[in-house]
């Protein structure tokens, strides 16, 4: 959920770490990087990935490694999990390894192998949004072959189509998806209806926090000043981080976090946060006074990316692996685990032999009210990266 975060103005676990024992953990982080990014001169780093292709091994070695986030998928361990049944299926044993705690982290980790057109010696890896954009604009991504996952093309839910930076699902496949607003402890304080209201209400001074992920945060700032977080200026920005500048000298905001919030939501030493849709559905197992809402500002919506990274000898595994999991039945089996937003078509119907109950959830199955309020974070290029991200880390001293 998701977090991907220390490196980038998020720390600890973020968003991904574990929520409580036996199961509640939260995920991803959410925005865009782009795929046809301005580059100011040559990036070294970038790459063709048409030369920095491997012979496919499929065929003849039925295997697939594949790195994930911590949680994200229902226990491998389980005969009839997921995995287990995949494996089954299609006789290809899947390595899987949950190794990615953090999008910069997972960046730093690869970018001087993928930078220079070496193995990773991975299959698959799954990113969020803007990091998945990023790999893809460096050149660091195998395109798909879109006959080998037709469920991918036949079931990806609308909202999720049409991405600014890989319109034709070239590069990526949705894994799960989640949605930012607002949370708030129903025995602690009212609603908390806008973003506005969140940073500015006297009652909730010194009891809110927001994410230390800088896309959430500054998407919602964006909001704030009136202009449109999937199509600035520069001086929107500026406009942006020097409201985010005033609210923390007023002494507004607790703390800058990652998935930490929700404990401390429900202990109520804040009363009020910037939140993740899935850890909320999480906590309110244990407490229902946690709700969510969609501040009157929308809602951001983002995803964890399903990606072939240079080099990989078994894409042909990879993607059955995605149709597999495009199969509106096994996606059921999966958002009834993982409890973020379902992106395959179908799979709401398919609940109904899954778990009943989760059926109606809007933030497993977002309704078209719900999508309809949802936006975007730009893209970034590679300059402004930096400059956003070294301003943002300023303010909320990450």
């Amino acid at each position: 959920m998701v977090q991907g975060p220390t490196g980038g103005g998020r720390g600890g676990l973020s968003r991904r770490g574990l929520l409580k024992a036996g199961g509640g953990f939260a995920f991803a982080g959410v925005s865009l990087a782009a795929l046809q990014l301005p580059f100011f001169g040559v990036d070294p780093r970038k790459v063709n990935p048409a030369d920095c292709r491997a012979t496919d091994l499929s065929a003849s070695q039925k295997k697939l490694i594949v790195s994930n986030w911590p949680a994200y998928i229902d226990p491998i361990k389980k005969p009839t999990s997921t995995l287990r049944v995949f494996e089954d299926q299609t006789g290809v044993s899947v390595d899987y390894t949950d190794d990615v705690n953090d999008n910069n982290e997972f960046y730093a980790k690869v970018k001087n192998q993928l930078g220079s057109c070496q193995t990773i010696n991975r299959d698959m890896i799954v990113l969020t949004d803007w990091m998945a954009a990023r790999m893809i604009s460096l050149g660091w991504i195998q395109p798909l072959d879109k006959g080998s996952v037709p469920n991918l093309h036949a079931n990806l839910i609308k909202p999720l189509q049409g991405r600014q930076w890989d319109p034709d699902l070239t590069y990526h496949a949705p894994w799960q998806s989640g949605l930012t607003g607002i949370a708030y402890n129903a025995a602690k304080t009212g609603e908390v209806k806008s973003f506005e209201e969140l940073l500015t209400r006297p009652e909730l001074n010194g009891k809110i926090s927001l994410l230390s992920e800088m896309r959430d945060t500054m998407g919602f700032m964006l909001k704030v000043v009136g202009a449109d977080p999937s199509d600035f200026t520069d001086d929107d920005w500026a406009n942006a981080i020097d409201r985010l500048r005033e609210v923390v000298a007023s002494g507004q905001v607790r703390a800058f976090t990652g998935n930490e919030y929700i404990q401390d939501l429900a202990a109520g030493n804040i009363v009020a946060c910037e939140a993740w849709s899935g850890d909320v559905i999480q906590a309110q197992f244990d407490n229902p006074d946690i709700k969510f809402i969609a501040p009157e500002e929308g809602l951001s919506l983002w995803s964890d990316n399903m990606l072939v990274p240079n080099l990989a000898e078994h894409q042909a595994n990879a993607e059955k692996w995605i149709d597999y999991y495009y199969d509106p039945e096994n996606a059921a089996k999966l958002a009834a685990w993982v409890n973020y937003i379902c992106p395959v078509d179908g799979a709401k119907e398919a609940m109904e032999k899954v778990d009943p109950s989760l059926v109606d959830n809007v933030l497993i199955f977002p309704d078209d009210e719900t999508l309809a309020v949802t936006f975007d974070f730009m893209p970034l290029d590679e300059k402004q990266i930096t400059a956003y991200q070294g301003e943002f880390d300023d303010v909320t001293g990450g």
